[in-house]
């Protein structure tokens, strides 16, 4: 019976080692939470796939430069659940966005709302 007791302890103990990695890599411990960014321009890419959805968008600066941003959202998932499709934005749409920057300051985030051309809100199924 000793054995046996051990024996799932270990597995537990096993369980809990390989899932924390897990946990952590779906946080935000990348971004800055404590601020916000908004960029406006044009969509490129859309990558619908596990574990998080990428956007890619060409964002005009004050200048005229043309800057790639990358957006992180959740995955594909919750995305389905809030109503998106593999086809909800496409390339040459116009749209903003809004979420936590990087912190290393890098042309990305991760993205809590998402506005197209007309000012339509599309849930960024994240429970907003």
């Amino acid at each position: 019976m000793k054995t046996r007791t051990l024996a799932i302890a270990a597995l537990a103990v096993r369980f809990l080692t390989i899932s924390v990695p897990l946990f952590a890599h779906h946080g935000t411990a990348s971004y800055d939470t404590s601020k916000t960014v908004t960029v406006k321009g044009t969509v490129t890419d859309l990558q619908f796939t596990n574990p998080h959805v990428l956007l890619f968008l060409d964002v005009k600066d004050d200048k005229g430069n043309v800057q790639k941003w990358q957006g992180e959202l959740t995955s594909p998932n919750h995305l389905e659940r809030a109503g998106w499709t593999r086809t909800s934005l496409k390339p040459g749409d116009q749209i903003t966005i809004s979420g936590f920057p990087t912190k290393s300051g890098a042309n990305s985030m991760f993205v809590s709302k998402v506005l197209q051309a007309d000012g339509t809100p599309l849930n960024a199924g994240l429970g907003n």
